[in-house]
C-alpha cells in the first residue's frame, strides 16, 4: 500500500498538469529576481550577441548634391538636389520615406495645431513651436528617372512610391526642387535673427531603413531629434557677397570666397594653440576688407564625406577666430555684440581635445560654433550656440554641442526614439570635461555630482518616466533625456564596474559603432561582453523602470563564534552594490565594498566582520554616492 501510494505520488508529480504547475511556480520565482535576463532581440548575422555589428551588418547609403540660394531680401531659400540612394538591405523596397521637416511650420502642422508649450530646462526655455509663423516647405517637383514620382505628404514625412521595387543592391537617383521661407526660429533649432541665418532641417532627406524597425519615419514635431543615414554631400550655397558662410564639410573654393589675408590667417590658425583672428573686431561688417567682391552674390562650395547631415550659417558681420588642435581647425564665428565670446575658442579647443583623448579621436577637419539665437543645436562639424549669461553656462553649452559630434554624429543612434543614447551619453562626457576645464574651482570640483543632487527634485514617484520613453511623450526631458542617463553612466563607471573597466568597454562601443546605427540592445550586449559582467539588472532599474534605491542597515550583533554581523537590506525596487563603514569601540573604522551579487538570494544580506573589537556604529553608503531615497535607515544605531 505504501509502495503504491508513493508510485501514485511520483506519477502525479510527473503528470503534464503537475509539470506545468511546477514550471509555472518556478517561473514566478525566477521572474521575481532582479537579476532575471532582459528580453532582447535575438542575435543574428546583422547584430551579434557580443553587441557588435555582425558579418552581414548593413546600412543604407544616401549621397546628396545640393545647390541652394539664400535670398535675405525675400527671407527665402530655394534649392535643388540630387539624391543617390543605395539599397544595401536584403529587401526589395517598393517605396521610400522622406523627412520634409520645414513642414513643421506649415499652417496645418501638428506643431501649429497644438501650439505646444516651451520645454523648460532649468532656467532656459526651448520653444519647439513656430511662434505663430505660418510657413512650411514647398516641394515644387520630385522626379525619378525624369518622371514625376508619386508622393504623399503626411506633415513632416513623405512617402514616395516607386514604379518598381528597388532591389537589394540596387540604387536610384531622385531629383527634387523646393523652396521655403525661413522662420524666425523653427522648432527651436534653426531660423534667422535679422540678417543672421542658422539653417538646418532644410532639404528633403531620406529616413533610415534598418534591420531593427524597417523604416524609421517617426514625425518631427520638435522634442525628438534626428536619425539619419550616412553619405557624402556636395553643397553649393549662393549668398549675397557681403555674407560669410560656415558649414558642414570642407570649403572647396576658398580662393573664390575668402580674401588672401583670410586664407593666410586660417593656415596660421591651424598650427596655433591660441586663437588667431580671421576677421577682427575692426574688420567685422566691413565688406571692403572682408569680402573678395562688394556686390552681387558669391557661391560657397562645400564637400563632406560620410556624414549624416549638413547645416550652415550665414551673416554679414561676423567676427571669426580660429586655432588648431592635432590638425583640426577650431573655429567660432560671432557678432560683435557677443561680449562673452572671447573665451569660446579656448573652450571649444579644450572640449575637442578632451573628448578626443579620453574617448575617440575627432574625425573631421574642423569644429565650428556659431553665435546666434538658437539655444544650442548640433550638426556634423557645426554647432549653433547662444551668447550665454555666465562663463560656466557658456562653457557648458559650447562643450555640450561639440560633444554631440561623438553622440550622435559619429555613433549614429536613433535620437528620435532614444535620447538617453544621445543627450544622455553626451551629458555624461560633458561632466568630465567641465570638471577638467574648471578644475580647482568650486564649480569644477562639484559639477560631476550635479546629476545626483538633482535626483530628489526630479525622480518623484508617480511623476518620473522611464528613460526608454519616447521623447515626444516625456514631461521632464531635462531629467529623462539628459541628467538621469548621465547619472546612470556615472554609477556604472564609478560604483559598479570601476573606471578602468568601464572606460575600456565604452571606448570599444564607440569604436565598434562609429558611423553605424547601434540600438539599445547592442549597447547592453557590448558593455556586458567587454566588461565581463552581466548588467541586465542595472539596465532594468535605470532604463526600463523608475526603480528607486533604498539600502539600509537593519541591525548589528555579535556572532556566537566571535566577530560581528552587520545585517543589511535592499528595501527599494532598485539594487546596487553596497559600501559599508563600521566604527569599533576603540575609535578605529573599516570600510568594505560589497558587489551587487550580495542580493542574489533576496533583499537581505548579512556581512560578517572578523575580530574581537565591538562595532558601535555602521553606515551603508557612507560617501552618499548613490541615489538612496531614504537615508534615515542608512546608519545603526538609528539617529534619535
Amino acid at each position: 500500500m505504501r509502495t503504491r501510494n508513493c508510485l501514485l505520488v511520483v506519477l502525479a508529480l510527473f503528470s503534464p498538469a503537475a509539470r506545468a504547475q511546477s514550471q509555472s511556480s518556478q517561473a514566478q520565482v525566477s521572474d521575481s529576481s532582479p537579476f532575471r535576463p532582459l528580453t532582447l532581440p535575438t542575435p543574428n548575422e546583422y547584430r551579434t550577441a557580443s553587441g557588435r555589428p555582425g558579418a552581414k551588418y548593413w546600412q543604407q547609403r544616401v549621397n546628396y548634391r545640393i545647390a541652394a540660394t539664400l535670398d535675405p531680401a525675400r527671407n527665402e531659400i530655394r534649392g535643388r538636389e540630387t539624391i543617390h540612394y543605395v539599397n544595401h538591405s536584403p529587401d526589395a523596397l517598393p517605396y521610400l520615406w522622406f523627412f520634409v521637416e520645414q513642414n513643421l511650420c506649415a499652417p496645418n502642422s501638428i506643431t501649429n495645431q497644438l501650439n505646444q508649450p516651451p520645454l523648460v530646462f532649468l532656467g532656459t526655455a526651448f520653444d519647439f513651436s513656430c511662434q505663430g509663423f505660418n510657413g512650411g516647405g514647398h516641394l515644387e517637383s520630385l522626379r525619378i528617372a525624369g518622371i514625376d514620382a508619386r508622393r504623399t505628404v503626411y506633415g513632416t514625412t513623405m512617402r514616395v512610391d516607386l514604379a518598381s521595387p528597388l532591389v537589394s543592391g540596387g540604387s536610384l537617383d531622385i531629383e527634387a526642387v523646393w523652396h521655403f521661407n525661413v522662420p524666425p526660429q523653427g522648432g527651436g533649432r534653426m531660423g534667422h535673427d535679422g540678417p543672421l541665418y542658422e539653417i538646418a532641417q532644410w532639404y528633403p532627406r531620406l529616413a533610415v531603413y534598418d534591420d531593427v524597425h524597417g523604416w524609421n519615419h517617426e514625425p518631427y514635431i520638435g522634442a525628438g531629434e534626428f536619425y539619419l543615414e550616412y553619405g557624402d554631400f556636395d553643397v553649393s550655397l549662393t549668398v549675397p557677397s557681403s555674407y560669410i558662410v560656415a558649414a558642414t564639410g570642407e570649403l572647396a573654393n576658398p580662393e573664390q570666397v575668402l580674401t588672401p589675408t583670410q586664407r593666410t590667417r586660417l593656415a596660421a590658425a591651424r598650427r596655433s594653440e591660441t586663437p588667431v583672428a580671421i576677421i577682427t573686431a575692426g574688420e567685422a561688417g566691413n565688406v571692403a576688407q572682408t569680402r573678395p567682391s562688394t556686390s552681387g552674390t558669391l557661391t560657397w562650395h562645400f564637400t563632406a564625406t560620410n556624414v549624416r547631415d549638413v547645416a550652415f550659417a550665414a551673416g554679414p558681420n561676423f567676427r571669426w577666430d580660429a586655432s588648431g588642435y592635432d590638425g583640426i581647425l577650431i573655429e567660432d564665428l560671432y557678432r560683435p555684440a557677443a561680449t562673452r565670446w572671447q573665451e569660446v575658442n579656448r573652450i571649444g579647443r579644450e572640449a575637442i581635445k578632451y573628448y578626443s583623448e579620453q574617448w575617440y579621436r575627432y574625425p573631421y577637419s574642423h569644429a565650428t560654433t556659431i553665435e546666434g539665437p538658437i539655444e544650442g543645436m548640433e550638426y556634423p562639424m557645426l554647432t549653433f550656440t547662444p551668447n550665454s549669461p555666465s562663463r560656466e553656462d557658456l562653457q557648458w553649452v559650447i562643450a555640450h554641442e561639440f560633444g554631440h559630434e561623438w553622440f550622435p554624429m559619429v555613433v549614429g543612434s536613433n535620437e528620435r526614439l532614444y535620447p538617453w543614447m544621445d543627450e544622455g551619453f553626451n551629458t555624461f562626457i560633458d561632466l568630465g570635461n567641465a570638471a577638467a576645464y574648471f578644475k580647482g574651482t568650486p564649480y569644477g570640483d562639484s559639477i560631476e555630482v550635479h546629476p545626483l543632487h538633482l535626483y530628489a527634485d526630479h525622480a518623484k514617484p508617480g511623476e518620473e518616466q522611464p528613460l526608454i520613453t519616447n521623447p515626444t511623450q516625456v514631461r521632464d526631458l531635462f531629467w529623462v533625456g539628459y541628467q538621469k542617463p548621465a547619472l546612470m553612466m556615472q554609477m556604472l563607471r564609478y560604483e559598479v564596474l570601476g573606471k578602468d573597466r568601464f572606460d575600456a568597454a565604452f571606448r570599444e562601443y564607440i569604436k565598434a559603432w562609429a558611423f553605424k546605427h547601434p540600438a539599445p540592445a547592442d549597447f547592453f550586449r557590448m558593455m556586458r561582453d567587454e566588461s565581463g559582467m552581466d548588467l541586465d539588472w542595472f539596465w532594468r532599474g535605470w532604463i526600463f523602470t523608475t526603480s528607486r534605491l533604498d539600502q539600509a542597515v537593519d541591525s548589528v550583533g555579535p556572532k556566537p563564534d566571535g566577530g560581528w554581523n552587520v545585517h543589511l537590506s535592499s528595501r527599494g525596487t532598485m539594487i546596487m552594490p553596497a559600501e559599508v563603514t563600521v566604527t569599533f569601540d576603540d575609535g578605529t573604522s573599516d570600510t568594505r565594498k560589497l558587489p551587487v551579487e550580495m542580493w542574489n538570494l533576496g533583499p537581505s544580506f548579512t556581512y560578517s566582520f572578523p575580530g574581537k573589537k565591538r562595532i558601535v556604529r555602521a553606515v551603508i553608503d557612507p560617501r552618499q554616492a548613490l541615489p538612496d531615497v531614504d537615508r534615515s535607515n542608512n546608519g545603526w544605531p538609528r539617529n534619535r
